[in-house]
Order: C-alpha cells, then sequence, then structure tokens
C-alpha cells in the first residue's frame, strides 16, 4: 500500500483545543509525519501506569483515555473503508504510577472500569501487576475476565486462593482472523524473567517456556502472521529467544513483537521478515506498526519453501514495515484523522472522559499540598545539581523524614534507589495526584542498627558500580541472581552512548505553531521555520523519523542505581567519620543492601532488620511538602 501522497490539510484543525480532563494544559502544535498505512495496522499502548487522564503538565500530552478512545474507533472506521486491519496491542504495567490509579481504596477501583472500556485485541501482564499479591488477584478477577479470549498469558501462572492450585493467568496463546481481510494470527503474551513477583503468581522464564508442548504446537499453526506481545524490551534477550524458536519452526512467517517495560521509544528488525516496537510509557505515547505486501502470499511461500528446503536467506514476497510515536496530544490526534475539535470526540470517547473527570474528583486528586517553587529533573539535569530532584531528595527531604525520635541522636546514611522515583516535578502545584505520580509505590524505609561506618559506607558504591559483583555474590548466597540495574529507572535500560546529550538543555519560547499542526512536507505558505517545542527526538534501529511530531531535544543524564544521604553527622574535621551509623534504606532494595553488607565485611541478616519510621515513602513526602512549600 503507498505512502500518503499528500498530507492532511491542518488549517481546520480548531487552535483552542483542550483535553477532555478539567485543569488540563491545551495541547500545542508541532510539525508532523503522517501515519504509513498498510495491510495490517496497529495501535499500541504500554507502560500506562495510571496515566488514563492524560498529562495534566503537559501540553504535548494531555489527551485522555476517552481521547484514545475516539482515536482508535476514527482509525478503526478508516481501515474498514480501505478495506485493511487495525488491531489493538497493549503489553502491560498498566497500574501503580498515577492517583486514578494508586489514590483509591481498595486500589484500581476506578481504573479497572475505566481502561476495560478500550477495545484492544490482544493484551498481557506486565511486573507492576505481580508486585503485590493483591494486585494479582485484581488483574485475574478482574481484568482477565474483562478482555476474555484476548488476553493471553504464555508464561505466567496464577495460584487459585480457594484450591491452591497452580493455573495459567490466561490462556497461552491466541489464533483469530482479522475482521477485514481473514489473515490468520497466532499471538502470544510473555513477561521477562520476573522474579520480584508475589507468591501467588509464578512466572516461567522464557527459556523454559518455549520447549512446552502448547509452544511448539503454537509455532506450526502456519499462520498468515506471528504477533509476539510482552512486557519485555525489544532488546532483551527474551524476544531474541522466542524470535528463534519460532525461526526454526517457520523460515518465512512475519514475525511482528510489541514490547515495553524499559519506558523508551525503540524499534528494531530481527530479520528481513520481523519488525519490533516499544512505545513509551505513562500514555506519552501511542505507537504506530503497518505491514505492507502480500501477506497471504507469504504464508502459501512458507509452506513451498518448507517443501523444498529454500535457506533462510532466500527471499520471498517482499513486505514493508512502518512504525510512528503518537505523541499523545489532540492536534495531533485531530491531524491523523483529518478532524477537529468539533468533530473529533465520539460519544464512546466522551462518556469515558466523563467517567475519569468524576473519578478524579471523587478521589480528590487536585487537592494541593503545596507549591514547586522550581522545576526538579529525573535526567533532564545532572545529578548532583540544583536542579535534580535526586539532589533535592538527598539535601533536603530525606534528612528531615528519615528521622527516628528513640535514635535521633544517632548519625545515619539514608540510601534510596533512584527507580523509586518515577516522574519529574513541575513548578507549581504539587497535588494529591503528583504524590502518587512522582512516588507510586509503598515504599517504607527499613535500618540495621550500629553498623561499623567503614562497613555501612561501602554499600552505596557496590549498589552503584559493582553490577557482576552484586549478580554473583547473589548467587553465592543462594538467592536468585539479583541484577543491580532493577534498583535504577527504566529508561536506562535501553541507554546507549549516543542519546546521552552532555550539553546545555535547548531553551523553548512557548510560541511554537500556534495556528494548528504543521504538516512536516511542504512550508505551509511560510518559509519561517517553526519554533520547536521539547520534546521525544527518538533514534532508533530504523533511523531518526520515528516520531510523528518534531521536537527539539531534550537532555538525558544518567543517574545512579541509588543515591545517600548523610544525616546526622557532627560538624567535626572532613575526614572524620563517626564510629558507627545506622544503615537506613528503602525496603525494595534490602536484598541488594544485605549482599553488599555481605561483600563489605558486615555478618548481618534479614533478622537484624528493623522498621525505621511509620509510613510509607510517598506519605512522608507529602508530608515534608506541606510543611515547606507554601501553597500557590
Amino acid at each position: 500500500m503507498a505512502v500518503k501522497a499528500s498530507v492532511l490539510v491542518a488549517s481546520a484543525i480548531a487552535t483552542l483545543a483542550r483535553a477532555a480532563q478539567p485543569g488540563a494544559a491545551s495541547p500545542i502544535a508541532a510539525p508532523m509525519r503522517d501515519l504509513v498505512w498498510g495491510k495490517l495496522n496497529f495501535l499500541h499502548t504500554t507502560d500506562t501506569h495510571g496515566w488514563h487522564g492524560g498529562h495534566l503538565q503537559e501540553a504535548q500530552y494531555s489527551a485522555d483515555w476517552g481521547d484514545y478512545i475516539s482515536f482508535a474507533e476514527h482509525l478503526q472506521k478508516e481501515a474498514d473503508e480501505q478495506g485493511v486491519d487495525l488491531l489493538l496491542v497493549d503489553t502491560g504495567d498498566r497500574v501503580e504510577g498515577n492517583g486514578l490509579y494508586d489514590a483509591s481504596n481498595p486500589k484500581g477501583k476506578y481504573y479497572f472500569d475505566i481502561y476495560r472500556e478500550q477495545d484492544v485485541d490482544i493484551i498481557c501482564t506486565g511486573n507492576h501487576e505481580l508486585y503485590h499479591a493483591s494486585t494479582a488477584d485484581g488483574e485475574h478477577l478482574r481484568t482477565v475476565p474483562n478482555f476474555q479470549e484476548k488476553y493471553i498469558a504464555s508464561n505466567l501462572d496464577y495460584i487459585d486462593p480457594k484450591t491452591g492450585l497452580q493455573i495459567p493467568m490466561a490462556q497461552r496463546y491466541r489464533k483469530f482472523q482479522t475482521k477485514n481481510q481473514k489473515l490468520t494470527i497466532v499471538a502470544m503474551g510473555f513477561l521477562f524473567d520476573f522474579t520480584g513477583n508475589a507468591n501467588n503468581t509464578v512466572v516461567q522464564p522464557v527459556r523454559e517456556t518455549i520447549k512446552e508442548q502448547w509452544f511448539q504446537d503454537a509455532i506450526r499453526e502456519n499462520p498468515d502472521v506471528f504477533v509476539v506481545i510482552g512486557h519485555v524490551g525489544v532488546k532483551m534477550p527474551e524476544f531474541k529467544e522466542i524470535f528463534t524458536a519460532i525461526r526454526k519452526q517457520n523460515w518465512f512467517t512475519p514475525i511482528l513483537f510489541f514490547g515495553g517495560h524499559v519506558h523508551v521509544r525503540d524499534a528494531t528488525a530481527y530479520d528481513s521478515k520481523s519488525f519490533a516496537i516499544a512505545s513509551g510509557r505513562y500514555f506519552e505515547t501511542i505507537g504506530w506498526m503497518s505491514v505492507d505486501g502480500d501477506l497471504k502470499r507469504t504464508t502459501k511461500d512458507v509452506v513451498a519453501a518448507a517443501a523444498i528446503d529454500v535457506p533462510p536467506s532466500a527471499e520471498v514476497a517482499g513486505l514493508s514495515f512502518h512504525r510512528r510515536y503518537i505523541d499523545n496530544n489532540l492536534l495531533g490526534l485531530y491531524y491523523h484523522t483529518g478532524l477537529d475539535e468539533s468533530t473529533f470526540s465520539t460519544d464512546h470517547g466522551r462518556n469515558v472522559s466523563q467517567m475519569i473527570a468524576q473519578a478524579r474528583k471523587d478521589l480528590d486528586l487536585d487537592y494541593t499540598f503545596g507549591c514547586a517553587p522550581k522545576d526538579l529533573w529525573m535526567t533532564r539535569a545532572p545529578y548532583p545539581s540544583e536542579d535534580s530532584i535526586y539532589t533535592w531528595l538527598e539535601k533536603e527531604v530525606l534528612p528531615e523524614i528519615a528521622i527516628n525520635n528513640d535514635r535521633k541522636d544517632v548519625p545515619r546514611l539514608v540510601i534510596m534507589n533512584t527507580g523509586a522515583i518515577r516522574f519529574d516535578i513541575f513548578k507549581g502545584k504539587f497535588t494529591r495526584d503528583t504524590t502518587y505520580i512522582i512516588s507510586p509505590f509503598l515504599s517504607v524505609l527499613h535500618y540495621i542498627p550500629d553498623v561499623p561506618y567503614e562497613v555501612a559506607s561501602k554499600v552505596i558504591g557496590l549498589l552503584n558500580n559493582a553490577g557482576r559483583i552484586m549478580e554473583e555474590a547473589s548467587v553465592m548466597e543462594e538467592q536468585a541472581p539479583m541484577d543491580p540495574r532493577f534498583m535504577g529507572i527504566p529508561e536506562q535500560f535501553a541507554i546507549t552512548e549516543d542519546i546521552i546529550h552532555e550539553k546545555p538543555m535547548p531553551s523553548f519560547t512557548g510560541d511554537s505553531a500556534v495556528e494548528g499542526q504543521k504538516p512536516l512536507s511542504g512550508d505551509g505558505g511560510s518559509r519561517k521555520e517553526p519554533v520547536l517545542v521539547e520534546g521525544y527526538t527518538t533514534r532508533d534501529d530504523i533511523g531518526d523519523d520515528g516520531d510523528d511530531a518534531v521536537h527539539s531535544a531534550i537532555n538525558f543524564y544518567v543517574v545512579p542505581n541509588c543515591i545517600q544521604a548523610e544525616v546526622g553527622f557532627s560538624p567535626k574535621e572532613d575526614d572524620e567519620k563517626p564510629e558507627k551509623v545506622d544503615l537506613v534504606f528503602f525496603d525494595f532494595i534490602q536484598p541488594w543492601v544485605m549482599v553488599a553488607l555481605k561483600i563489605s565485611g558486615g555478618d548481618y541478616t534479614n533478622d537484624d532488620v528493623k522498621s525505621y519510621v511509620d509510613g510509607t515513602f510517598t506519605e512522608l513526602m507529602a508530608g515534608w511538602i506541606k510543611e515547606n512549600w507554601p501553597l500557590c
């Protein structure tokens, strides 16, 4: 199918378009790249983490789940008119990270009904659905029934609390035909080799799963297309293992991979008949993949090739693959559908937006604790620096919240993993919603009393700089290998040197393309270059043209796995340290801390660990803000 010969006219787009949620930032226009349609097309979400109300403080991502529903309905109508197919995919981590999910009691009280309104065709589980037994229960009892045969759990089991039996979380794979072309799809849904799940779930390593009879049967189905979805980074080994196993049986069948987990926009190809995409995080991104070519003929060639033993390098019917990372921006959604503020929202989409607004009101998510005096960045500013959220935590917050009244006179080292923080703080209102956006986890502070300083002081260096040593030591302690990167932020799993910018952040004048979305081709009647808004400037294995909106680059600075605050140290000479300290740390990193202590010469076990202060870190941080940041 040919690429569109011309771009949509943007002038029909209303300039005062608003996101559906009250108080959300007005969308900002940008130069645009078109979607490229094929015979088989996909919309993909991953790692939405409860952000189904959109980004209220970020103009380029302020559309909500109702807007996505309207968008998908319009594109589905376009697919029907063209006689092609459109499928929707989600690859997990739908929970933990936003007040819309986390602020309710029980968690997810509103989320399940909101999310189910989107007609997702293939869906799987992420690790965040499994950290707590209650979350896994919700997934099994609510989300799996909501999507029924569309939910796939290829390497995940659930332990029924009534019977104690270990059963598949959902079906292992799905075989179905597409609506318009009757293409036969075999779809599977995986989770990476996750070991931090609650004890009511079992994650089987991928390398073991691909040996099972159901998998061997599935890859012998001879479909037109294999679709492998997974909460797996597209560069992680699990997808490569699945790809290799399928290719041993099917040399030429197209294999499409949809990944996630590492919170980045990424795409790659494992061979000329495969394609893989990851579609970002936090409902900032809606991924688009299209496949063009004679998919039916490819299937026939597979059978013929198998009969005559054609070598794997041989070419059969040509296929083309395209990807696009769509900003969750109303103006962009208008552009891709050719609609405007008056014609875009469907009745269904509007109703879901209203559901979200009511849920936010019921949860009082706009309650304000204080006013952030400036932006504080996770990775847009270097650590340490005055604009780093981690420097702020280390210097201001941790020293004041990590206080045990019975031991307040004992000096302490307080260690926090950077992965406990999940988003930036923007200047302005810090609300109840913001607390969960910044710190969605039930993290609490543990400690070991009176650790020799010489032992305790070595822990931070080991957590940050001794990955291989830590993994090997954990095995020697008869534990599962522990990758220290899991203590850090997910985005750094996919870091390569060419996307780390050690330069001043670009400035933004704020007056970008105010008359509407600008088509990328042509000059729209003016030679003046538009002012670009900061945003994603993705470079993946396919190239640098994947983003639908053209932005100026945002800096990305690497941060350590953990930070450490020295608290209660007496003002002595610089080289004089206390003999003993309380070693305080977030409960999530306790397994790594115990291994680091062992390497450092400390003879401690989990029995030596005690609770340091009541309350979760999220609650303690909110209390600090209420005390220290006045209302706007």
